[in-house]
């Protein structure tokens, strides 16, 4: 942590002028968003039709719209304060506009949510999604007092909580609380379903534009799974970790992306292994899911364009998507790998840090190939184990129990299980051979990638949780000038044990078993720092430029 980070607390103590002094200048603004290494995201465009070109750049159009949606839905004042960045020419003034469109709001992600901008306070755990003179006790308690099928819509992805007239809360559909750009990004998803001849996609865009109106967002997910097309968007309210309360609300995102139709066939045979990795997991039968839902389809894209939460901070490389239970239940969900996003971060990111984390005989064992099938693995696992579960003679969620420790703990799960699941393969012989003496230690790097995210973030905390097990456990050693090198002989048996912990403690709705072990395991050691100290002219992460949609844009006049 660095000086700004660990004043933060007391900066917030203090009166606006003192805190002005703690606050980023624009040489170290500049410095700090330099930790996101420019990449142009580019793709061939030349074998699309002028229709489909009329589909992408609605599609950019719309995204652009959810931008807006979710700087609101991630702080009330993030418009404004927008509108004042814009405003400012200065050379403090295009520092702070360039961090603030980085971070989607004036809070440094990769420096635990400290903020770099005057009077802004500590960034809320609440987001927007409930009222800001609202505590969590107190909307928990009117959760409770709701009847079930009242609460079903106020706990549910697509609703703000807000007070009436009279000062109690109450719950507000997506459709209603943002309904004018809602019907802007509508309008134009039904001018792209005009355009396309392609069935499945057609399908989608005209369920999600209807499903922006009226804030039922089911038929339009099911057909958005079912997409076979060259032009694969998506677009709409889907991850909650913005959610720090109760991880319940949904933030708007898109992703523009073409099929890699290659690389998607070669991947196509794993959806087939899921249930028997399903029926080999580390624990009791009783919290397998016997069937799991027939429709997993894997798509590998290469993107265009991201806009919301799916452009903020550090970049997706892979998603997992939907998060509705009552679909994955019944069909799975659809992983999606964004190809050239991970191939950026493999050669701008991991590289550099497998020279300066591990051992000269480790650094020969990273390979991208190994990087590209953890994070698949990864996003499969996310729908195996324990969701839907009994607590107490209660059906509920995993999700719902774990409350604010389930993102963490939810990541940290597909990471390890995706490695427990890798080796499974392996010697199943579905995955080649070659992943065994490759795939441990292209983790290992990428743990550094991801715990330079910063512990706030749920996938940092869960990785600092997971090298700290295994160094605590034998299965990572500390060498010479303090890298790391795997013990290939424990490291198999102790993924497995972890993963055993994770996914019991998801199994049992185990909320304080899983807040103790984050609690106490997900910090930065100090054998962990000095490796991270090291780091410090690497690349944290990318920020993409995209070069093809800007220029579709242009080419269509529809830029200012």
């Amino acid at each position: 942590m660095n000086l700004r980070s660990s004043l933060t607390a007391l900066a917030l103590t203090l009166a606006s002028p003192a805190l002005a002094l703690l606050l980023p200048n624009a040489a170290q603004l500049r410095k700090d968003t330099a930790r996101y290494a420019p990449v142009e995201l580019k793709a061939d465009l030349h074998g699309f039709s002028k229709d489909d070109q009329i589909v992408l750049a609605d599609l950019i159009e719309a995204s652009r719209v959810m931008d807006g949606i979710f700087r609101i839905q991630a702080w009330g004042k993030n418009g404004a304060t927008m509108d004042a960045l814009v405003k400012d020419e200065s050379p403090l003034g295009r520092a702070r506009l360039h961090a603030f469109l980085i971070n989607q709001g004036p809070w440094s992600l990769l420096d635990h949510n400290a903020p770099f901008l005057p009077g802004v306070g500590e960034k809320p755990a609440e987001a927007n999604f409930y009222p800001p003179d609202s505590t969590k006790a107190e909307v928990q308690k009117w959760f409770e007092a709701l009847t079930p099928a009242a609460r079903k819509v106020a706990t549910g992805f697509y609703t703000t909580i807000r007070r009436g007239s009279d000062g109690k809360l109450t719950a507000v559909p997506y459709s209603v609380q943002y309904q004018g750009a809602l019907a802007q990004a509508s309008a134009l998803l039904k001018d792209a379903a005009a355009h396309t001849k392609n069935a499945s996609l057609k399908k989608f865009l005209e369920t999600r534009a209807a499903a922006f109106l009226s804030n039922d967002y089911l038929v339009s997910d099911v057909a958005w799974m079912e997409i076979d097309a060259d032009i694969d968007p998506t677009i709409g309210p889907y991850e909650v970790y913005n959610d720090e309360w109760f991880n319940q609300k949904a933030a708007f995102e898109s992703f523009i992306t073409l099929r890699d139709a290659k690389e998607t066939d070669k991947l196509a045979h794993l959806s087939s292994q899921l249930q028997d990795i399903e029926n080999h997991l580390p624990i009791p039968d009783l919290m397998k899911n016997p069937k799991l839902g027939a429709l997993a389809p894997i798509r590998v894209v290469n993107e265009i364009y991201a806009a919301g939460d799916a452009n903020k901070g550090v970049q997706t490389a892979a998603f997992n998507l939907p998060n509705d239970e009552r679909i994955t239940d019944e069909k799975g969900t659809k992983r999606v790998m964004l190809r050239n996003v991970q191939e950026a971060k493999f050669k701008t990111v991991l590289m550099p840090i497998s020279k300066l984390a591990l051992s000269p005989a480790d650094q020969k064992n990273v390979s991208f190939d190994a990087f590209f099938t953890h994070i698949l693995m990864h996003e499969l696992m996310h729908g195996l184990g324990p969701h839907n579960i009994t607590v107490n003679g209660k059906p509920t969620t995993a999700r719902a129990q774990l409350e604010a420790s389930y993102s963490s703990i939810e990541e940290a799960k597909a990471d390890i299980s995706g490695l427990f699941a890798m080796q499974y393969l392996v010697d199943k012989g579905v995955l080649a051979k070659s992943l065994q003496k490759t795939m441990y230690t292209t983790y290992l790097a990428s743990m550094f990638r991801s715990i330079r995210f910063g512990t706030a973030e749920a996938h940092g905390k869960g990785v600092a949780m997971q090298l700290n097990y295994f160094l605590d456990h034998g299965a990572v050693k500390v060498g010479a000038g303090g890298r790391l090198t795997v013990a290939q002989d424990k490291i198999a048996a102790v993924v497995r044990g972890l993963a055993q912990e994770l996914l019991t403690l998801e199994g049992n709705g185990d909320a304080a078993g899983a807040k103790k072990l984050l609690d106490t395991m997900g910090v930065v050691r100090p054998q962990v720092k000095t490796i991270l100290d090291k780091l410090s002219r690497v690349p944290v992460d990318i920020e993409p430029r995209f070069t093809t949609a800007h220029k579709l844009l242009a080419d269509q006049g529809r830029l200012p």
